[in-house]
């Protein structure tokens, strides 16, 4: 098969069943190849298309540009505890000082003093905050996180992630897409 545009460059959206993508944050997209590889497999319906088709001899296809699973996956409850969801979590923002830039994880209480590594306990904060804060508690150090470490629902971050969309958003995905422009991150 032949294309004359980078793979990368057209992927295809996946809406669960219901029509809501799997994911905001990352968004939910698939390669061309995986998405014809999904259709060809009879696990997705084409939604939209792309102008750009893929070619052999006996076989011509547009790019899907929107696909939907035909079987719903039900989202996890309990997102995993990773580095991206506790920053996803927090906005992308250091807890101390708010500031975007240098983000690393904090444990609220430091795991010197007996704190784990749980959602409850680890914060997003900037490089200069967490090495200022060191190894004393929040109050010891005045510097208390500016909202309570909490676990996440998916949900939770579902919403998080619509406040930082895609640098790229094709036309065709934006009805299934619920970004609100009003909202700073």
């Amino acid at each position: 098969m032949t294309i004359a545009v980078s793979p990368q460059a057209l992927p295809a959206l996946v809406l669960n069943a219901d029509y809501r993508p799997l994911s905001y944050y990352p968004l939910s997209l698939w390669s061309w190849q995986d998405a014809i590889k999904a259709v060809f497999l009879d696990r997705v319906n084409i939604i939209a298309e792309y102008d750009q088709a893929v070619s052999s001899p006996s076989f011509s296809m547009r790019l899907p540009s929107v696909v939907c699973l035909k079987t719903y996956i039900k989202p996890s409850r309990n997102p995993a505890f990773t580095r991206f969801n506790v920053f996803l979590r927090d906005r992308f923002q250091c807890q101390y000082c708010g500031t975007r830039d240098e983000l690393t994880f904090d444990h609220v209480i430091p795991r010197c003093r007996g704190g784990q590594t749980t959602w409850e306990n680890v914060v997003a904060a900037c490089s200069p905050c967490n090495l200022k804060k060191g190894s004393r508690l929040p109050k010891q150090a005045g510097m208390i996180p500016h909202q309570k470490p909490l676990q996440p629902t998916v949900q939770d971050l579902h919403n998080n992630g619509r406040l930082f969309p895609p640098n790229y958003l094709h036309e065709s995905w934006l009805d299934y897409l619920y970004w609100d422009s009003e909202l700073e991150p």
